[in-house]
């Protein structure tokens, strides 16, 4: 194997895979990335059994085919290093791989490609395209409120539901719920999968906000993302997501219309003097108001009064903040509206001009 590559076509791709590597391995193997050289083209695979990346560039200059694995870490140290704009030379010798680099020059050692784990096919049932943008939007909307070594694995996960002519994507801790959704005129039939926080992670790294396409495959046990310069296949979580449609607020008359920026301003000055621990801010509906009041342990407080019109009994309701924080840096510019449950269990809040997608989240209420 023998191959030369300016050294900012392979960083993008060698950033992308390494980044699905993880530190601390249980096989010497998984520190390592497979290198392959086929057709003048290079494609760069790691693995940590759970989420597999590939990422490929075409080679300029003639090259020798090949394939074999090389410490990951290493590699792209070595390439991050480098003087920019530098020709990188890869020749295998033995059970070494040398790289030379102007005046450098790095000798790795290399582990067989014949060990390197692959995630097995499985039955692709479902299958469509979708561009880059739509995805991430439908990704960065929802992933902050997929839980956090939750005991319910299943809310460790976001959930990826086709249905007729839309693609939604729903996340939720048990405290709040972030859910988006998407037209997608192609999609015919339905189907639900849960993604792992790792995987979700990793494609908010590699989506880009274009129109180029990208094709999602589902399969039983896995799912895969594929674009003209990477492929991600993830493991999905083995389990029955919970029905969200059970946590939406029923429709009521009990709303409020408020300008996101204001509110966001609002809230975030009165957290300053809220619980350290708790994060709590009380929320009062009132006739012409909505107050915000927040305090801590050392009896300081704070007040922001935000102009309003509300019909409907008073109520005062107690809420995480950086709840309704994260809500709020994810809606677009532009008011938002919030919608009050029938009993008085949970809020929702939403654009009144949505971007792209229309987003829906439900935020419970926690006692103060």
């Amino acid at each position: 194997m023998k191959f030369t590559i300016q050294r900012e076509l392979l960083l993008k791709p060698l950033q992308a895979v390494v980044g699905v590597v993880e530190k601390r391995q249980t096989m010497a193997i998984l520190a390592n990335i497979l290198v392959t050289v086929n057709n003048q083209q290079l494609s760069l695979l790691g693995t940590d059994l759970e989420v597999e990346m590939i990422g490929r560039v075409d080679l300029v200059q003639p090259a020798e085919p090949g394939q074999i694995t090389i410490p990951a870490r290493k590699l792209f140290d070595i390439c991050r290093s480098v003087p920019e704009q530098s020709l990188l030379q890869f020749v295998l010798e033995d059970s070494r791989v040398v790289v030379k680099a102007g005046r450098s020059r790095f000798v790795l050692q290399t582990l067989s490609a014949i060990d390197f784990p692959f995630f097995e096919e499985s039955p692709s049932a479902h299958a469509f395209e979708v561009n880059q943008r739509e995805l991430r939007y439908l990704l960065e909307q929802t992933h902050f409120a997929i839980a956090s070594q939750d005991v319910r694995y299943y809310l460790n996960g976001m959930l990826l539901e086709l249905s007729e002519q839309q693609l939604r994507t729903v996340a939720t801790d048990g405290h709040r719920m972030a859910m988006c959704t998407m037209p997608l005129p192609q999609v015919t039939d339905f189907k639900q999968v849960i993604l792992p926080r790792k995987g979700v992670n990793e494609l908010l790294r590699l989506l880009e906000n274009t129109d180029d396409v990208v094709k999602v495959t589902l399969g039983q046990h896995h799912v895969r993302v594929e674009s003209a310069t990477f492929t991600l296949t993830s493991k999905l979580i083995d389990g029955r997501y919970p029905d969200y449609h059970k946590v939406l607020p029923k429709p009521s008359n009990r709303l409020v219309t408020l300008n996101r920026d204001d509110f966001k301003q609002a809230l975030s000055r009165v957290a300053i003097l809220s619980s350290e621990k708790f994060r709590g801010v009380t929320i009062k509906w009132l006739e012409d108001a909505l107050v915000l009041e927040a305090s801590n342990p050392e009896h300081e407080e704070a007040e922001e009064r935000l102009e309003i019109r509300y019909v409907g009994a008073p109520l005062s309701l107690g809420f995480n903040v950086t709840y309704l924080l994260d809500v709020l840096n994810s809606l677009p510019l532009g008011d938002v509206r919030m919608v009050l449950g029938e009993n008085d269990n949970s809020i929702l809040l939403e654009s009144v001009m949505p971007a792209q997608g229309v987003s829906l989240y439900v935020i419970m209420p926690v006692l103060l």
